[in-house]
């Protein structure tokens, strides 16, 4: 545990070297003065459209940092010949795998803390009103999605041999999930066989990323969640980023190290 703890650390510090942190902080800024322009408007509706719009950006930005970060880890290491010292200590690669993923996502928590404390020191000044359980829930739950994103990604790095690729297409799966995921059983029942049964098996395999996107009930119906219903989304998470992780090491393990 603390070797992968300590490659965890060395991906965070690599994220703040490369600026990345910079970046979340000028679109934390963008984000509050887009909560601060609701000062010109006095509709009630419009400022919950706003305030759609600023989680929207949140979603958008945490999505951008956790795809970029894992995209690069491991093919970084391969470019630079890092992987063959840090394996020459006692490192297996099943740490590197944690270890990396550890990082990232122990990095997009500071992200998503930094974006949703700015969302609600404005939100709350504007309402006041402070839904911090609603917060933290919303929260915890969009955390648990970049687990999966993150562990999607670090397995797409071993199938892909170019950072952008994996990027892109792990993007475009991701938007997909969250745009048309839940929309399948409706499309299914208008198809015929074996179409049919190609959209159920796609339904039940993909990793269902919008049981986790919170923002209705932060906005528009501020209620809490049932907790759990958080539970059991957060074992679904955690299950289903174990074994994105153990394919990913089952990869890492037989792959070339070669440039």
């Amino acid at each position: 545990m603390n070797i992968t703890l300590a490659l965890a650390g060395l991906v965070i510090k690599e994220l703040y070297r490369r600026k990345d942190f910079y970046v979340l902080f000028i679109l934390t800024t963008v984000i509050t003065l887009v909560m601060g322009s609701l000062n010109f408007f006095n509709d009630d509706k419009l400022v919950l459209y706003l305030k759609d719009i600023a989680l929207l950006l949140i979603w958008i930005s945490a999505l951008a940092i956790a795809v970029g970060a894992a995209a690069r880890q491991l093919p970084s290491e391969r470019e630079n010949r890092t992987i063959f010292p840090l394996l020459a200590k006692p490192v297996t690669r099943a740490h590197v795998i944690l270890g990396k993923f550890l990082g990232c996502w122990m990095a997009t928590a500071i992200a998503l803390l930094v974006f949703y404390l700015f969302f609600c020191v404005v939100s709350g000044s504007r309402d006041h009103h402070w839904p911090l359980a609603q917060y933290a829930q919303a929260l915890v739950m969009h955390w648990m999605m970049l687990a999966i994103v993150i562990s999607m990604v670090l397995l797409g790095s071993l199938l892909f041999s170019a950072p952008s690729a994996n990027a892109t297409i792990s993007i475009s799966v991701i938007v997909g999930i969250l745009l048309l995921g839940r929309h399948l059983p409706t499309a299914a029942t208008q198809q015929a066989e074996p179409v049919r049964t190609v959209l159920y098996a796609i339904y039940y395999m993909l990793p269902h990323l919008e049981w986790f996107d919170l923002r209705d009930f932060v906005i528009y119906e501020p209620t809490l969640v049932p907790w759990f219903d958080c539970l059991l989304a957060a074992v679904y998470a955690a299950v289903y980023t174990s074994f994105m992780l153990f394919f990913a090491w089952l990869l890492f393990r037989r792959k070339s190290l070669s440039v």
